[in-house]
């Protein structure tokens, strides 16, 4: 099989061997993902070796805490929770009442219902409630949520971080229309006005790579807060 004959059975196909071999079966992450189909949940979740990459740069960062903005059905949360230590917390940020509450379930299941927060509202408001409430920073940042709003998202989250603070910010290749300036795309716009926030930002040092999979062509960006 060739990228030419067929980009996203060749792309899928190595994710799988990826898997198979470097994560293995997961009986509660499965949970996780037949949970969110059957209450029907977009399937835009993270693919499991993104999700494993997630769990090991949280403990690379020996993150304490973390802040997700997007829970989704709480696969990523699973992934990040799972790399923290007995003392640590993840408040995650999800918009819909009723994916939070599939996501609560699948925190629960898992085990992890005792240090994750699962907030639920606008991310633009419960970002201005935590800033309010004077949370100690968090030591990385997932950012997975709809792309319009990611640069106020990223901007919001500066005020909950310090120096060495990690940010992962998901999705922002957009199939490669990102370098597309002439876009008018929300979401592209989104990305793009990320890139120039974070260039125009003396405080963050960044980089975005590239990405294919299971989950199509698309890529993240790496921040690391310095001052």
């Amino acid at each position: 099989m060739t990228v030419q004959e067929n980009p996203m059975q060749l792309w899928t196909a190595v994710d799988d061997y990826v898997a198979a071999r470097l994560i293995g079966e997961d009986e509660v992450l499965d949970a996780a993902v037949e949970a969110a189909d059957r209450a029907g949940l977009p399937q835009i979740a993270v693919a499991a070796n993104q999700g494993k990459l997630l769990n090991l740069l949280a403990r690379m960062q020996g993150a304490r805490r973390i802040l997700e903005i997007g829970t989704l059905a709480g696969y990523s949360a699973i992934w990040l929770a799972r790399a923290l230590p007995a003392d640590g917390t993840l408040t995650t940020l999800e918009l819909d009442p009723a994916h939070a509450e599939v996501a609560v379930a699948n925190l629960e299941r898992a085990g992890l219902g005792d240090r994750v927060e699962v907030r639920v509202g606008a991310a633009r408001d419960t970002l201005q409630q935590l800033t309010e409430e004077g949370v100690e920073p968090y030591d990385l940042v997932f950012v997975d949520a709809d792309k319009a709003n990611i640069p106020h998202y990223v901007e919001a989250s500066l005020a909950l971080t310090r120096p060495g603070s990690v940010f992962v910010v998901d999705n922002v290749v957009r199939d490669g229309e990102l370098a597309d300036e002439q876009s008018t795309d929300a979401a592209v716009r989104g990305v793009q006005q990320l890139h120039e926030l974070i260039a125009g930002d003396k405080r963050l040092d960044a980089t975005t790579v590239q990405t294919v999979g299971s989950r199509g062509y698309d890529g993240f960006t790496l921040i690391r807060v310095e001052g």
